[in-house]
């Protein structure tokens, strides 16, 4: 059995891991954030984090940045080493060759190809395993890896500004600006992070957004987050609506769209139309479909910056795993639009409620992170 006791010393050494993991934070997907720091005779002797599918993964990257003879050192590693022979070998062979004679696992892998087996393999050959060592912040790395491995679908993050009264745009649909430069500008860290940015044709037509990330290399690399990139886009657009000269076109990314029209010839070439008919849908589009799509691309994380009834519709549909919340300091009055369209409540009981995560004062606004109850 893996012995799950760690000492004060190892979930320092753990912590320090996982600030190395963080650095892949716009660049790993879709494989994990993972972060290695090898010690030996309470000196770290080697660090590294995976940076890019494709690039060798954290242990080896620790291992070559290893300042003398790794054998008998310990191995802080905030994922499971793997197993099998994917792009790149697996990492639990290049520590036993190494001669590591210590691991310490921040959590196990939840990829059925791993799974324990890598902390097993290296159990049997004598290494001396623990797991387990600052678990929830090491699962918190990889929240859309673990759902999309757990559950079948990408973690569905839900973006949504507002004012104190709870609105979202004039009754005319003038929205700019709802919040302040500073909350406009964190948004795009949360975008960057995620594998897919998640609208809906009502917004693309009303706001014709961008919806892209606008940081620079160096503002990337000023984080330490490695290499900057666009996330995909996604458009839940029954009756393929969006027009070809839409300014979301203009980055340079995969597109989307999720329609009922099976022939499209109106829209794009850039994109992608994904046509499906279900009763368990959102203006024809099952929600449920999209996003299990979206996780047989390896899409991790989602980011929703949608209308009140898409964003609805992924609450009520058990579907939002967090919702993003920014609150400006003015009111709109009762004739402004409301952020969620959300029917009609007659019990207490019926309510939907959220965990408070965070708080955060972005410039003048405050940011929220809240998660449903329901499933936690």
């Amino acid at each position: 059995m893996i012995s799950k006791v760690f000492t004060a010393t190892d979930q320092q050494y753990m912590r320090e891991a996982i600030s190395l993991a963080e650095r892949g934070l716009y660049s790993a997907s879709p494989n994990p954030r993972v972060g290695c720091v090898l010690v030996k005779s309470d000196q770290v002797i080697g660090r590294g984090w995976h940076r890019q599918a494709g690039l060798p993964h954290a242990e080896i990257e620790a291992l070559h940045d290893c300042v003398g003879d790794p054998a008998g050192a310990t191995a802080y590693v905030t994922l499971e080493p793997c197993s099998f022979h994917g792009k790149t070998p697996p990492c639990a062979d290049a520590l036993l060759n190494a001669g590591i004679s210590r691991v310490v696992a921040g959590s196990t892998d939840p990829n059925p190809r791993v799974s324990g087996s890598g902390l097993e393999r290296l159990q049997t050959a004598g290494v001396d395993v623990v797991a387990g060592c600052e678990e929830d912040a090491c699962v918190r790395l990889n929240p859309g890896f673990f759902s999309r491995m757990q559950k079948g679908r990408p973690f569905v993050r839900v973006k949504m500004a507002m004012s104190l009264d709870g609105r979202t745009a004039l009754a005319n649909g003038e929205s700019q600006w709802i919040t302040g430069d500073a909350a406009r500008a964190d948004v795009q860290h949360w975008r960057a992070q995620a594998d897919c940015v998640l609208t809906g044709i009502g917004t693309v037509l009303l706001d014709d957004p961008q919806l892209n990330v606008r940081l620079t290399q160096e503002q990337f690399q000023e984080h330490g987050h490695g290499t900057a990139r666009q996330p995909l886009l996604a458009i839940v657009d029954s009756s393929a609506q969006t027009p070809p000269t839409a300014r979301l076109f203009e980055a340079e990314r995969g597109v989307l769209i999720y329609s009922n029209v099976a022939t499209v010839t109106a829209l794009n070439p850039a994109c992608e139309v994904i046509t499906q008919n279900s009763d368990r849908s959102v203006e024809g589009i099952n929600l449920h479909a999209m996003l299990e799509d979206l996780a047989r691309r390896e899409i991790n994380e989602v980011h929703v910056e949608a209308g009140a009834r898409l964003c609805a519709s992924l609450i009520k549909d058990g579907l939002a795993d967090e919702l993003l919340l920014y609150i400006a300091p003015h009111l709109l009055g009762a004739d402004a639009r409301s952020l969620f369209a959300l029917g009609g409540f007659t019990r207490m009981d019926e309510r939907i409620e959220f965990e408070l995560a965070g708080t955060r004062q972005v410039g003048k606004d405050l940011r929220l992170q809240l998660r449903p109850t329901i499933g936690l």
